[in-house]
C-alpha cells in the first residue's frame, strides 16, 4: 500500500486542496486554529516548490455565526445573504494567515456558468496559471451570493474537481471531517472499516458512500466519491482524508497510509472531453438504439442519425446533450451538429438522406466523436 502511494505521489507538482465546511466550522463560526494549521502546512508545501490551489467552503458557516443562526438555512436568499456576509471574513482570515507565512493569496468566486462557457473556462485557466507563476495562492469558492439552482455547482467537491481539471493538477486532496471512505456509514455501524485504496470507482464503491451532511455542509461522502470519479477520469489521483489531523498534508505527500486514495484511470479523458462530460449541463437527450450504443461504447464511433430513436427537449446547434439507451441509462454526452428540430426530422435515417430532408447537409454525424465523451461506468473500449 505504502509503495503504491509513494509511487503515485513521486512526481507531483501541482496540488488541488479542497477544505470542507465541517473542517472549518468552530465555536467562533470558523475554527481559526484549524485554518492556521492548514495554512502552515500548505505554506510548507509551497516553500518546497509545490504549486497549491485551494478550494474552500466556510462562507455560509461564517455568515451564520455573525447572524447567530443555528441549524440549516431553508431558502436560497438566506444562504446567499449568509455567504455575502461570511465570504469577506473567510478571505480575511486566510489572507492574514498566509501573510504570516510570507505568501499572498487571490480570491476567485465562480458559478457553474463561468465554466460552462468555453471562453470563460479558458480565461479562468489562464488566470490560475498566471497566479501560480507569480507564487500567489488562488483561493476559490462558489459565488453563493449570486448563484441559483441553474448555475450552482451543487457543492464545493464538484467545483474542486472541475478546478483540478482546469489546472491539470497532479493530485487532488479532499479534506473532510472523517478519516476517508468507509465500507458503510461509521455513524451507523461500529464495524465500519476504512477503505484505504480504491483502484476503480464501481457501483459498490459509490453505494458505500452516504449523502448525509453536517449542519454547515452540502455534499456528504457521496459528493466526494463522485468528485474522485471525475478527477481520476482525468488521470488525477485523489485522497480523501481528515482535515483535522495534524500534518495531514505532509503525511499524504510522504505516502503515509492516511485516508482513502483513489488511483487515476489508465485511459484518461482529454481536457475538452472532460469539460463536456463533467462541466456542461445537458440541454436535452437523444435516445439511441443498441447498434448506436455499441458503436459509441465499443467501437469509438460518432453518433449518426440512423441510430437515434427519439429526441427529448429543445436545443440548438452546438448545445450539450445526453445520449441514453432505451431504458434511459446515460451513456455519453456530446455537442450536437444539428438542433433538436432538425434531428427529429432525420432520426433513423441514413446520412445520405439528410440533404433530401433538410435541404442541406452540414455534417454526416449528429455528434462527432471528437465532441463526444463517454459517461457510463466501465465502457468496453
Amino acid at each position: 500500500m505504502k509503495n503504491i502511494r509513494q509511487q503515485t505521489f513521486s512526481h507531483i507538482k501541482k496540488i488541488l486542496i479542497k477544505v470542507g465546511s465541517a473542517v472549518l466550522a468552530g465555536n467562533d463560526g470558523l475554527d481559526l486554529k484549524i485554518i492556521n494549521s492548514l495554512v502552515r502546512e500548505m505554506s510548507d508545501l509551497i516553500h518546497k516548490g509545490y504549486s497549491v490551489v485551494l478550494v474552500t467552503s466556510g462562507a455560509i458557516v461564517s455568515g451564520k455565526h455573525r447572524l447567530n443562526i443555528t441549524g440549516k438555512l431553508k431558502s436560497i436568499p438566506e444562504k446567499q445573504a449568509a455567504a455575502a456576509i461570511g465570504q469577506g471574513r473567510l478571505m480575511r482570515v486566510y489572507s492574514k494567515s498566509f501573510e504570516k507565512q510570507g505568501l499572498y493569496v487571490a480570491q476567485m468566486l465562480l458559478t457553474l456558468s463561468d465554466l460552462s462557457d468555453r471562453q470563460r473556462y479558458l480565461n479562468i485557466r489562464n488566470t490560475l496559471s498566471t497566479l501560480m507563476e507569480w507564487d500567489v495562492t488562488p483561493i476559490i469558492n462558489e459565488n453563493d451570493s449570486v448563484a441559483v439552482d441553474e448555475i450552482k455547482f451543487g457543492d464545493n467537491d464538484n467545483l474542486a474537481a472541475m478546478i483540478a481539471n482546469i489546472i491539470e493538477a497532479d493530485l487532488f486532496i479532499n479534506l473532510t471531517n472523517t478519516d476517508g471512505l468507509f465500507d458503510c456509514d461509521p455513524a451507523q455501524s461500529k464495524k465500519a472499516k476504512l477503505i484505504e485504496l480504491v483502484y476503480e470507482i464501481t457501483d459498490q464503491i459509490e453505494a458505500a458512500s452516504t449523502a448525509d451532511t453536517s449542519t454547515g455542509g452540502t455534499g456528504g461522502m457521496k459528493s466526494k466519491v463522485l468528485a474522485a470519479k471525475k478527477v481520476t477520469a482525468m488521470g488525477i489521483p485523489c485522497v480523501i482524508a481528515s482535515g483535522k489531523k495534524k500534518n495531514v498534508l505532509a503525511d499524504i505527500i510522504a505516502g503515509k497510509e492516511i485516508g482513502t486514495i483513489f488511483l487515476p484511470m489508465v485511459d484518461r479523458l482529454k481536457s475538452k472531453k472532460y469539460w463536456i462530460a463533467f462541466t456542461l449541463h445537458p440541454r436535452g437527450r437523444l435516445v439511441i438504439d443498441d447498434g448506436a450504443k455499441k458503436a459509441l461504447l465499443e467501437k469509438g464511433k460518432s453518433l449518426l442519425p440512423s441510430g437515434i430513436v427519439d429526441v427529448e427537449g429543445d436545443f440548438d446547434l452546438g448545445d450539450p446533450v445526453s445520449c441514453v439507451d432505451g431504458e434511459g441509462t446515460p451513456l455519453a454526452k456530446g455537442l450536437v451538429n444539428y438542433n433538436s428540430t432538425a434531428i427529429r426530422k432525420i432520426k433513423g435515417l441514413k446520412t445520405s438522406q439528410i440533404i433530401h430532408v433538410l435541404g442541406h447537409k452540414d455534417y454526416d454525424e449528429v455528434i462527432h466523436r471528437d465532441n463526444l465523451a463517454i459517461t457510463t461506468l466501465n465502457p468496453k473500449q
